[in-house]
């Protein structure tokens, strides 16, 4: 059993190419939810911040609108 975790940075990286996360801030809020600190430290920057949203944008897939609204 591995007990790697990645890095904060790293986890970033992941939660924008999983497609659940739609904004550099909605990627923020699940790595505190995941327990990581020092997000803001780490994810700090005009150009990790442009990378960040870009593979937001690709990736970001809406969950299904259980109360769609007619």
């Amino acid at each position: 059993m591995s007990s790697h975790r990645p890095t904060t940075l790293e986890r970033a990286y992941e939660l924008a190419r999983e497609g659940r996360c739609r904004t550099v801030s909605d990627i923020k809020q699940a790595l505190s939810a995941e327990g990581f600190d020092r997000i803001q430290d780490s994810l700090d920057g005009p150009t990790l911040s442009a990378d960040l949203r870009r593979l937001c944008q690709a990736n970001y897939v809406a969950p299904p609108d259980e109360t769609a609204e007619g």
